[in-house]
């Protein structure tokens, strides 16, 4: 599928000649620069595609389940989400609420929405929710009344939907339209009205701190960039209480949250630096001529860079990828009075002549990740075009000659967004700095065991605890290499499993001569009868190779020993992204099982105990797994 300035109409051309769900793979590129507006026009063409003839036709293709539902009408949502999770290569299967039944879906177990068992519920909350029952006449007064009543049976059922359902619910904060303030003539009153609204989405915004099933998207922002909050005759005729600006502007938020559920948040920001980070050519102009503050130029840039560094900060791997002698870059990153980002603020730093695709490739081999985790901005369009033709998995941000911009192109499509922050994501660059170091010192040994022996490997391991479980979840949700299954598991769904009778779930954690990795992998465990079932296994693509999973099967096996047990089993359920331990399994002593394999295209293994399998000689292991497997919730 050719790239076009209009989407819309090539998806257009292709439904007309009955090829659009044989081409689905490529909307993702299709739709790749296309603002809300145009991913919603598109969205509504795509809409009417059956998903399973798009499956038919790409049977690896990801799909979320997605439950819409609101007070008032709530069908305009899904054209615009249908294009907002095809723009990340995802698969819409909806299902939508019957008008203003959002209270009974979510309090009934029964429901037909609990029936569905999405991966995301977008409930749609709007003013209507409120003022639709304020008495005539109304005072503030009335508003904080009605307004409290509805936040605190919110509360309930987002209670509810997290003791029922295993997906995420998604509430949004509500806009407070001129047409109700100024229905009050006294400004008294109208600042009243505007702090009792407020107070109320703040308590909105806090059920996402309560309840781990919740999140609240904050419709303010969006709003204050200009998005009107309601078309006054779609909001009278239809009950249609949001914009379509608004509900498109939502979907691509809504994406952005879809695409992490689905285990395709980046990890990796790569700089061009000329142009992009500063003003002027290195090269051309010397240290003394580029701009990175001062002027007003100069203050874009900076604004750019402070941005830059506060995604950092968050776990955010930023490296750049210059043409440029290696020298002078590194002087300016650690010299140039006007520089906010610094050497050390990047995991890796590439200055060579080299074309852009092979120093993104350099850097995804020296991290240890694969490209399909990175994003790459670059001001220039070859080399933009250049790296979609050689690498397409990798994100490209365009930015131009006006640096004014490129903050807002750098955020625009979410990138990094994740549900919460763990503390392995604050110590990320350092851990991945780490990484890069190991990288450089594996190049002084002949051989892949000589490194290994000098790296003084360490892992230990334990049953799952409390407050490990936003990382183990971040683990299913990120890890798609080393990943067995694939399957995304929410915190409470992560617990829900731990807690379960027999059940319980292995984390991993590794050190070396160069530092603490943190928590790197999980093993998710079942006891059943006299077999020990590897429901899920796990690890960081940042400490491949070095003898862990080998470790760590070792102690699996050595459990199911040591309590009796007759055999281990696992599975295997192949993706696009896990070729990478395909044989794992009969790596270790697993033997296939013939004529097991379930639905879902997964393969079956099983281990008999007949053979032991011992850690590798070059690492330590510390397990202690007593109680593992009683069922105790974390």
């Amino acid at each position: 599928m050719s790239t076009t300035a209009d989407p819309a109409r090539a998806l257009l051309d292709l439904r007309r000649q009955g090829r659009l769900a044989a081409e689905y793979p490529g909307v993702r590129a299709l739709l790749a620069e296309a603002d809300a507006a145009a991913t919603a026009h598109a969205g509504r063409i795509l809409a009417g595609l059956d998903p399973e003839e798009v499956l038919a036709a790409h049977p690896g293709t990801a799909t979320l389940t997605v439950a819409v539902l609101g007070h008032g009408t709530v069908g305009p949502l899904i054209a615009p989400l249908t294009g907002e999770l095809a723009r990340h290569g995802l698969l819409l299967r909806p299902h939508q609420g019957t008008f203003d039944s959002w209270v009974f879906d979510l309090s009934d177990p029964g429901s037909p929405l609990y029936a569905a068992d999405p991966d995301l519920v977008l409930c749609l909350l709007d003013p209507a929710v409120v003022f639709d029952e304020v008495p005539l006449p109304w005072r503030p007064e009335d508003v904080a009344r009605v307004a409290d009543a509805k936040i605190e049976l919110i509360g309930r059922l987002a209670e509810r939907f997290a003791a029922t359902a295993r997906g995420v619910l998604v509430l949004n904060t509500l806009p407070l339209p001129r047409r109700w303030t100024h229905q009050l003539v006294d400004h008294q009153s109208r600042a009243r009205l505007g702090a009792i609204w407020r107070e109320a989405n703040a308590r909105l915004l806090r059920l996402a701190e309560e309840n781990a099933s919740v999140v609240v998207l904050d419709l303010d922002p969006l709003l204050a960039e200009g998005v009107p909050a309601a078309d006054p005759r779609l909001d009278v005729y239809a009950k249609a209480h949001l914009s379509d600006q608004l509900l498109a502007a939502y979907a691509r938020e809504a994406g952005h949250l879809g695409r992490h559920l689905a285990g395709l948040t980046r990890k990796v920001l790569v700089l061009d630096l000329d142009q992009t980070v500063w003003g002027g050519i290195l090269g051309d102009d010397g240290p003394e001529g580029i701009e990175a503050a001062g002027s007003p130029r100069g203050e874009a840039f900076r604004a750019f860079q402070r941005a830059v560094k506060q995604l950092g900060s968050q776990g955010v791997l930023l490296a750049a990828a210059s043409k440029n002698d290696r020298e002078p870059v590194l002087s300016v990153l650690r010299d140039h009075p006007d520089m906010t980002l610094r050497e050390e603020d990047f995991v890796r730093v590439t200055a060579d002549w080299r074309p852009k695709p092979a120093g993104i490739t350099g850097l995804a081999e020296a991290l240890n990740l694969g490209t399909s985790g990175f994003v790459f901005v670059d001001d220039s369009a070859y080399e933009r075009g250049l790296v979609r033709r050689e690498l397409p998995e990798v994100a490209v941000v365009a930015v131009d000659e006006e640096p004014a911009l490129h903050l807002e192109r750098l955020l625009a499509d979410g990138w990094f967004d994740v549900r919460r922050l763990t503390g392995e994501d604050r110590a990320r660059t350092e851990l991945y700095r780490g990484e890069a170091a190991r990288s450089d010192f594996l190049q002084g040994f002949d051989s892949l065991a000589d490194y290994l022996n000098e790296l003084e490997v360490r892992v230990r391991l334990r049953p799952l605890a409390a407050e490990e479980l936003p990382r183990v979840s971040q683990l299913t949700l990120r890890t798609n290499q080393f990943n067995l299954t694939t399957r995304r598991l929410q915190p409470a769904e992560v617990a829900a499993f731990a807690g379960a009778e027999g059940s319980g779930v292995l984390t991993v954690r590794s050190a070396d001569r160069f530092g603490d990795n943190g928590l790197v992998g999980a093993v998710f465990l079942a006891r059943e009868g006299e077999t020990l079932r590897i429901d899920n296994f796990l690890l960081s693509c940042r400490v491949f190779s070095r003898g862990i999973e080998q470790a760590v099967l070792s102690a699996v096996l050595g459990l199911a020993a040591g309590t009796g047990l007759r055999e281990v089993t696992g599975h295997y359920r192949p993706s696009p992204r896990n070729g990478t331990v395909k044989d794992l399994f009969p790596r270790y002593g697993f033997a296939p099982v013939d004529g097991s394999a379930p639905p879902d295209g997964a393969l079956a293994f099983r281990h008999d105990l007949g053979t032991e399998l011992t850690p590798p000689g070059h690492l330590r292991l510390d397990a202690e797994l007593a109680g593992l497997l009683e069922g105790t919730p974390a």
